[in-house]
């Protein structure tokens, strides 16, 4: 159930505030930090009530009652009992400044307006009233799976994060394992009789340090959101060292495994560090990157517990820097460089020694590898020369011909015209390598001008006196000046194509997630805020249907993501190449977008299609196993009232005991259609009560057709009351024998025997047949099903599905086990109704 926002019942109110105390376990003391929250807020004269507040019959908490106002509670029946719970109406006429609302994850009794109470705690935040509540951490709906494995306990109550994490405060409630053990010992939390089996169970050491590290986390995560919010809006660029954060570069070369596993042996050195490895999209990428590499780093980075992240940046050091400064990292770690000597001769500086000098308060680790040195191809220039090549070419332009007119003086002579014009010609080429065009320019007009002036007849002076010689010159013009064109076409060809292998890398990056099954909204805007180095990035409703593609204002870009939404970006003003990225980023939000109303659909039409396959096997099924027992019933009634046959004693009486055969089964089938219907429509009424297994036994067997097997029963008579419906009970009971029988092989019996474990009653139906796959202890319960059967004589297969689905719904679970020696064994485990701690040990919530 997704959390929704309750719009205020006034409008101009101010919503309410949330404060909320997050215990690390059942019993560390959430209710008693609750009201003396309350009562500390009371003596400063603000006006508190009690909405709810359940003590346990603790007498230190219930003390903490006194002197503040509680609101009385609604009372509300089901399955006939009387329960009370929160009086949100009467609260939200009182509107006091704070109400205090204990289990924030509870499930409303049927006949209020909303099933959760945190659904109530949103109205209560709407309409502008201050809530102090209370929830354990084993609640939150992202830890439900994680603590269920923890300590095998299902959490049938749960509560999304978001409801919590937009708490205005959160205050961890913790307490050591041995000190809440003893609290428990002492009977500060349980009455007596409920300790030992609590202690056993889920007070464990192991399962108390569990959840505290879960609790610690999480709170963590939740400072380090506030914190990294706060840090934004205040423009806080400068790293803060709360916790090691250590992020890796990767190039997609052969050390990336290298340096991941490096970084990930620092990230572990402090408790709690993370790892976030990071790739730039850039216009001069390095040519041997691979995205075979690359994704095999990705893999190995998230099963070491980090994450992978994908930025775009033309500069690789500042996109680095940016990225580790977004997300207040600590340390960042590069391999040294793969570049040759002759790379390195032509430009000495590389990422690393940029990287450093940028760095500033990141701590830089430079880590060698086995291709350090090795090679890479040089840089593909960026949007532009860079700076010292700018500076260079036209100084080479103007220099290098003087040089060579130099050299050429001193050696008048020894070269012929064509010689001393080529040599020329090779300089200006090589000027216009180095700096473009203008060089070029600027070195033909130069090293025309000098060879005109000093190499072609007659010297020392302007002019040309013949033809040849004019021609020449021209050719030498032209040619330096097309070669220098075709260098600059060249590069910007080149960094066309690099641009467009960035931008293919970055959106195959986005493409991944989807593929991997991230399609999260929340999750692709995080992506999409990495990627292009923004501050934040969220969807909010289109204001008009003609939204524009860039905001005016600076730092904000804006890009439609569908028919109703619309991409903001703050931070910075994007360049316009990077506006077809993010255009096609949008157009992933959009799809995920559509995905979500897609399976929400989906979600929807689902029941409408079991339901539709439900009928379609029952129509299947009962064409033949209703007309069995009908057939049989009819053939034998029809015999007695013959007039034409005169039957002795005995033979009527077999034919009257094929009818009421026939009609039991009969009964016995359409009551579990009617039951397994009920079920799947949810409108199984159910009468929970103290029941004995010893009084429901009988009926049950007495129900059951003459047996060949014999039936057996031990301990029935001593053990307690489970709470159950005893005619739905009666069925479970009679559908286990039943099934037990038809797989027991003849002359060996069938054991039904009762066990105690905590405040849970178990009756376990013993057979002695020929067991089961652990690949079938699922499928018996589908209904429908008859494993193992080779004939359609034997019922509709809906015994066990039944027999499972009525556990379920009397709060208990139908289990199968191996029988030692051979045999299948039924657990069906139920509550005891003589013991009040069956909801706080199979769902702990008290605190």
């Amino acid at each position: 159930m997704a959390p929704r926002v309750v719009a205020a019942d006034t409008p101009g109110v101010r919503p309410g505030k949330l404060k909320v105390f997050l215990g690390a376990a059942p019993g560390v003391g959430k209710t008693y930090r609750m009201l003396d929250e309350g009562r500390r807020r009371a003596r400063r004269g603000t006006d508190v009530v009690v909405a709810y507040a359940e003590c346990h019959a603790r007498p230190h908490t219930e003390e903490k009652l006194d002197g503040l106002e509680i609101l009385p509670r609604t009372q509300r029946e089901y399955r006939g009992g009387t329960f009370s719970e929160l009086d949100l109406d009467g609260v939200l006429a009182r509107r006091p400044e704070v109400a205090l609302v204990d289990e924030l994850a509870h499930s409303n009794i049927p006949g209020g307006r909303n099933a959760k109470r945190w659904q109530d705690v949103e109205e209560l935040l709407a309409a502008g009233i201050d809530v102090v509540t209370t929830v354990n951490v084993q609640h939150l709906e992202s830890l439900n799976d994680v603590v269920e494995k923890i300590t095998g306990v299902p959490q049938r109550e749960t509560v999304p994060d978001e409801v919590v994490r937009r708490a205005h405060q959160i205050e961890l409630v913790d307490m050591p394992a041995e000190a809440l053990r003893r609290r428990m010992a002492h009977g500060n939390i349980y009455k007596p009789e409920k300790v030992d089996a609590a202690l056993a169970h889920y007070f464990r050491v192991g399962n108390l340090t569990a959840l505290r590290e879960l609790a610690l986390l999480w709170v963590a995560g939740r400072v380090d959101e506030t914190l990294q919010k706060y840090r934004s809006e205040h423009g806080i660029g400068t790293v803060w060292e709360t916790r090691e954060r250590v992020v890796v570069a990767l190039t997609g070369g052969p050390e990336g495994e290298t340096l991941i596993r490096r970084a990930e042996r620092i990230a572990d050195r402090s408790s709690g560090g993370d790892l976030l490895a990071v790739h730039v999209a850039r216009s001069d990428g390095l040519a041997d990157a691979s995205p075979a590499a690359l994704a095999k780093q990705r893999e190995l980075v998230e099963k070491l517990g980090g994450s992978y992240h994908s930025v775009v940046g033309d500069h690789v050091p500042t996109a680095l820097l940016d990225f580790a400064r977004a997300e207040n990292a600590t340390q960042l770690v590069l391999g040294t460089s793969r570049r040759s000597w002759l790379s390195r001769l032509v430009a000495p500086r590389g990422i690393g020694e940029d990287t450093v000098e940028l760095s500033g308060d990141i701590d830089v680790h430079m880590v060698t590898h086995e291709r350090a040195g090795r090679g890479r191809r040089l840089p593909v220039p960026g949007r532009q020369l860079p700076h010292v090549r700018r500076i260079a070419g036209p100084l080479a332009g103007l220099i290098l011909p003087l040089l060579l007119t130099t050299v050429l003086t001193n050696t008048r002579g020894t070269l012929n015209l064509t010689s001393e014009a080529l040599l020329f010609l090779v300089t200006v080429i090589g000027v216009a390598c180095l700096g473009g065009v203008v060089s070029a320019l600027l070195a033909s007009l130069t090293a025309s001008l000098l060879l005109n002036y000093y190499f072609i007849p007659p010297s020392d002076q302007f002019t040309i006196t013949e033809a040849n010689n004019a021609l020449a010159l021209a050719v030498f013009v032209v040619v330096a000046v097309t070669v220098a064109a075709l260098v600059d076409r060249s590069l910007r060809l080149a960094r066309r194509a690099a641009r467009a292998t960035a931008e293919a890398e970055t959106l195959s990056s986005m493409a991944g997630n989807i593929l991997r099954g991230d399609q999260a909204v929340s999750i692709l805007l995080e992506r999409t805020r990495e990627t292009f180095g923004m501050e934040s990035a969220e969807l909010v409703p289109r204001a008009d249907q003609e939204a524009e593609a860039v905001d005016g204002t600076e730092g904000l870009v804006k890009v439609p993501a569908g028919p109703d939404r619309v991409l903001v970006l703050r931070g910075r003003s994007l360049p316009s190449s990077e506006h077809r990225v993010l255009t096609a980023f949008a157009a992933h939000l959009a799809a995920a977008l559509d995905h979500a109303r897609l399976t929400e659909a989906a979600a929807e039409v689902e029941p409408v299609k079991a339901a539709d396959r439900m009928r379609t096997a029952l129509l299947a099924a009962v064409s033949h196993d209703l007309r069995t027992p009908l057939a049989a019933g009819r053939a034998a009634v029809s015999s007695l009232r013959s007039t034409d046959v005169d039957f002795s004693a005995e033979e009527r009486d077999e034919l009257l005991a094929t009818a009421d055969e026939s009609l039991a089964k009969l009964n016995r089938l359409v009551d579990n259609l009617l039951d397994m219907s009920r079920l799947r429509a949810g409108a199984l009424t159910l009468r929970l009560q103290p029941t004995a297994f010893a009084d429901v036994l009988p009926p049950a067997l007495d129900s059951l057709s003459p047996a060949s097997v014999p039936i057996e029963s031990q301990g029935l008579a001593e053990i307690c009351d489970v709470l159950a419906d005893p005619p739905l009970l009666e069925r479970v009971i009679a559908n286990l024998v039943i099934n037990a029988v038809r797989h027991s092989p003849e002359h060996q019996q069938v054991l039904i025997s009762a066990s105690s474990l905590g405040s849970r009653v178990e009756l376990r139906v013993i057979d002695r047949g020929p067991g089961l796959r652990p690949e079938d202890r699922d499928r018996i319960f589908v209904p429908f099903q008859r494993l193992g059967d080779d004939d359609n004589t034997t019922g509709l297969g809906l015994g066990l599905a039944l027999s499972r689905g009525l556990a379920e719904a009397m709060g208990g679970t139908l289990t199968p086990e191996d029988t030692p020696g051979g045999g299948l064994t039924m657990v069906l485990s139920l509550r005891a109704a003589a013991s009040e701690a069956v909801v706080e040990v199979a769902e702990p919530g008290a605190g």
